[in-house]
């Protein structure tokens, strides 16, 4: 029986687009049919950069330039962006199943449904920018959520606290402000793709949460406390409001990490 942990790494390996995306639902399929094993010889290289195209250029934030959504080049742009985003949490959820051994059986089932969903949302904003004329790899782009898992490689606890549960929950505050200003530009195909990710990213938040609380039960550590040292640690001055509370919630965070948070951006 083939390994999960060598489907993942091809994964994370190719650098095509499109066959990622290809490889990656097929790999989630032949999960769930029970055709891959959690067995491997082989224990998890060292992390490094995953298969990407020669394009998109990669800039620092700082480097992209602002666009109003009133064109079809600004609307084209923010679904770049936002395709960006998604082709990257790919790569990270393979790489959260990969990296990460000894793990119940139930966390590779959750982290092989975020790739899977993540390589659909990828699939969806290609198609909708190539109906714009434009295509992935035609605007510059940032590397901070793999630079993220760079830094969270190390412990698995540290992943699910800061990739999910900060730079993905990111996601949560600004889409429902993306999906109005697209409202009133009257690109109603944009805003109904960008329903589906919101819906689908409160439940990869909500499997980051799970499994940090779990791994904090197991460590005997208070995971409100935890989480709010992490940040500290490896964010410290990087938290931005505002937070969308009910989106958040439904994510699993409780009212005392959102007012820890509003405090945190307050003083960043």
């Amino acid at each position: 029986m083939n390994s999960l942990f060598a489907k993942a790494a091809a994964c994370i390996a190719e650098c095509d687009a499109a066959e990622k995306a290809q490889r990656s639902r097929a790999a989630a399929a032949h999960w769930r049919a029970g055709e891959l094993s959690l067995r491997s010889d082989d224990a998890p290289l060292p992390i490094g950069e995953p298969g990407r195209p020669p394009r998109p250029l990669l800039v620092s934030p700082r480097e992209l330039p602002r666009r109003g959504f009133n064109t079809v080049e600004g609307r084209a742009a923010l679904i770049h962006a936002v395709a960006h985003i998604e082709f990257n949490a790919i790569n990270l959820a393979w790489d959260a199943a990969y990296r990460f051994r000894d793990m119940p059986p139930r966390y590779y089932d959750d982290w092989v449904r975020v790739a899977d969903e993540e390589a659909y949302h990828f699939t969806l904003l290609r198609e909708r920018l190539r109906g714009l004329g434009y295509d992935y790899g035609d605007f510059a782009a940032h590397n901070g959520l793999w630079e993220m898992a760079r830094d969270t490689a190390h412990d698995v606890l540290v992943r699910m606290a800061l990739v999910p549960r900060v730079l993905e929950a990111r996601g949560l505050d600004v889409t429902p402000g993306m999906m109005a200003r697209l409202r009133t530009a009257g690109d109603k195909e944009t805003v109904a793709l960008l329903e589906i990710i919101l819906r689908d990213e409160i439940g990869h938040v909500e499997i980051g949460t799970r499994w940090f609380r779990f791994l904090c039960e197991q460590r005997g550590l208070a995971a409100e406390p935890t989480f709010r040292e992490l940040i500290a640690r490896y964010l410290k001055g990087q938290i931005k409001g505002p937070f969308h509370r009910d989106a958040r919630l439904r994510a699993g965070f409780s009212e005392t990490e959102l007012k820890a948070l509003e405090q945190m951006a307050r003083t960043a």
